[in-house]
């Protein structure tokens, strides 16, 4: 069992924290986190993706290989890594400047659809830039793809990645409601296997074609930084999927992992 996070991968550089001058960063991105995490988990995990030529880039290579993963298809690019600025009041994040780097040319080529392919699932995000390698993944025989839409319930890419995606995840900031229940419901009709909401601190649901499944949070009684819940999330409830647990085992798993990240800065456990 064995999975593959295709998409972004960059450096978050936080300048300012609660007005006080820091220039504290770490590697990061959608299919990094993700990857890492689910790498913790005991799922074996490669990344596919671009990083720069750049210290940052080293360090990016550096921190995967220091975690285990596969990154015989982390290419490196000629320029800059990725690099997304941020300040932070609290618990709040105000984004500043992103630099897109080598991200802006990323390309994946066939053997990159082939090496995602032989894995037993593969993700990637709103933002990675590899949903058109999506339909060529499932028609290689790839068994499960999932994806992270984020907040963006609208995007575009909600409807275009639909017939490859197996797995949806949805950042919803209102409570459940018929909406989302409809949405969710939607999305499995056409195509989908499981259609999962989260909440943030009033946890998640999920629909797979039978029944909703909510599930509430894990205390977290020092939050220290939200960046990371999450993807880290994602990590919990693949990682649940991978195994064959139930839909409500898989939201608890993603609502105790989601819960360790966010009581440290960086958006894994680091320990």
């Amino acid at each position: 069992m064995k999975t593959a996070m295709i998409g972004d991968n960059c450096i978050d550089v936080y300048v300012r924290i609660n007005g006080e001058v820091v220039n504290r960063r770490y590697p990061t991105g959608n299919c990094v986190d993700t990857g890492v995490n689910l790498q913790k988990l005991g799922i074996p995990t490669a990344i596919i993706s671009t990083t720069g030529s750049d210290e940052d880039g080293k360090w990016m290579i550096e921190a995967l290989t220091n975690e285990g993963l596969d990154i015989s298809h982390l290419k490196v690019g000629n320029g800059a890594t990725a690099i997304t600025y941020m300040d932070m009041n609290g618990n709040d994040r105000v984004h500043g400047d992103y630099i897109e780097g080598v991200l802006e040319n990323i390309v994946f080529d066939e053997e990159d659809i082939a090496f995602a392919a032989s894995h037993d699932l593969v993700h990637t995000a709103l933002w990675g830039k590899a949903e058109d390698t999506l339909p060529a993944i499932k028609a290689a025989g790839c068994k499960a793809i999932s994806f992270d839409y984020a907040d963006r319930l609208d995007h575009p890419l909600v409807e275009s990645t639909l017939p490859y995606v197996d797995y949806g995840f949805y950042s919803y900031h209102k409570d459940r409601d018929e909406f989302i229940e409809n949405f969710l419901k939607d999305k499995v009709d056409r195509g989908m296997k499981i259609a999962v909401a989260t909440f943030g601190e009033k946890g998640s649901l999920a629909y797979d074609g039978k029944e909703f499944t909510s599930f509430g949070i894990f205390p977290a009684p020092n939050v220290v930084n939200t960046v990371g819940a999450g993807d880290s999330f994602i990590s919990g409830f693949l990682y649940g999927v991978l195994n064959g647990l139930s839909m409500k085992e898989c939201l608890s798993k993603g609502a105790e992992v989601s819960a360790q990240v966010v009581q440290v800065f960086e958006p894994w456990v680091t320990e």
